[in-house]
């Protein structure tokens, strides 16, 4: 049985805010898909397909806890496809596009357009560089912003001295993806004082200064180089750090002194216990550490060590999540039925204040379009819809 977890509220947080979603991938698809698992309702805007393409979506087992979804095709390079999108934003709370800087406003599509119809619309561009400034231009992904920012050169480099390529899309998902939402639901709070939506310009890049900040800020305070191995949190001691075992690898993160004396108390090296942050001690407490780390299993060490107010956790492969007993116990994967691909497992809503459904999530089959059916929820009157359709302005 999962343990419930607490401050569950009665109701999805952003039920009743409708979100039009320009983009397919990356950050700000991964802002669409939280202010989906909070309640809103998505509305995926893509092109019409030409004859034998298929439409680009992203993959089926993508949606965690995206209810409400719904697809829709329209031309945007045809004025009439941007009527269709205006007709649409009218009613809108959000709108979420990822085009290149200058790109919206050409089509007419942009800020000033839809506010002059929806002067309550929330609209959040999101790029790489922002919107203005000497790299607004420029074409990257996540690890370019994670090089712009800082992040890569003060990760622990490589055996060649380089800096690593990260196992997750950190910008992409935090400085850009979590950014957005956030920056979308402080913007729906000020409405509610105001009235009145906003621009939001959210830079990834930007983001990514602000996961930096401590290194940032100790720079530009004291003029200092932070980097691999500079300061307590890049490796500068040996209390924080990473620990083969036997089979597998440790993380230490014991920086409080009474943590880091329970753990050389169960490693059997209290000796060294007053020298944590000794600078001269600390090769040699790192090569006792993991010298007797070697001796056991990762997980004889967890057993061990994890309940025990040392601050050691096993590093868990992707592969191992779905078995592990936190992950289970908290009920952080749920039941998914696709039309298509039958019933799977998947991440559930995760992120505190979301709601976790009792019944399997019904993940939505998006080559299924509801084109026609939101245009006319927003006035658009049948003839239109029908000759935009035969003449492929909308799928």
């Amino acid at each position: 049985m999962s343990a419930e977890r607490t401050g569950t509220p009665s109701r999805p947080l952003l039920e009743g805010v409708t979100v039009l979603d320009l983009a397919t991938v990356g950050p700000a698809a991964r802002a669409t898909r939280a202010l989906a698992d909070f309640g809103a309702t998505v509305i995926k805007v893509g092109p019409v397909p030409s004859a034998g393409s298929q439409p680009i979506t992203p993959p089926f087992f993508a949606y965690s806890g995206q209810r409400g979804l719904a697809r829709v095709e329209i031309d945007l390079k045809d004025e009439r496809g941007c009527e269709a999108f205006v007709s649409l934003a009218a009613s809108a709370d959000v709108v979420v596009e990822s085009f290149r800087p200058g790109v919206t406003d050409r089509l007419g599509i942009g800020y000033a357009a839809l506010a002059a119809v929806n002067p309550r619309l929330v609209y959040c561009s999101t790029s790489g560089y922002g919107q203005v400034g000497p790299a607004a231009q420029f074409a990257g992904h996540d690890v370019d912003y994670l090089a712009m920012g800082g992040f890569l050169a003060t990760s622990e480099a490589r055996a060649d001295g380089g800096p690593p390529l990260p196992g997750a899309t950190v910008a992409d998902a935090a400085a850009g993806g979590l950014h957005a939402a956030l920056s979308i639901c402080a913007a729906l709070v000020g409405r509610e004082a105001t009235g009145e939506g906003c621009y939001l310009d959210v830079a990834i890049a930007d983001g990514v200064l602000w996961l930096m900040s401590l290194a940032i800020d100790e720079h530009l305070a004291l003029g200092t180089e932070p980097g691999p191995g500079h300061d307590l949190l890049t490796g500068k001691f040996a209390c924080y750090g990473i620990y083969e075992a036997s089979d597998g690898w440790l993380a230490v993160g014991a920086i409080e002194h009474k943590f880091f004396a329970n753990l050389l108390r169960a490693l059997d090296l209290s000796a060294w216990a007053d020298r944590q942050m000794d600078p001269a001690a600390q090769d040699e407490l790192r090569a006792a550490m993991a010298a007797t780390f070697r001796e056991d299993t990762r997980d004889g060490w967890t057993a061990r060590l994890a309940d025990a107010d040392t601050c050691v956790a096993p590093v868990l492969r992707v592969a191992e999540l779905p078995t592990s007993p936190h992950v289970a116990d908290r009920g952080l994967l749920v039941e998914a039925y696709h039309p298509v691909h039958g019933s799977f497992q998947q991440l559930a809503p995760v992120l505190a204040g979301m709601l976790v459904p009792s019944q399997p999530i019904e993940v939505p089959d998006l080559s299924v379009t509801a084109t026609e059916a939101l245009l006319e929820r927003a006035g658009v009157d049948a003839s239109t819809i029908a000759a935009w359709r035969s003449e492929g302005v909308i799928g």
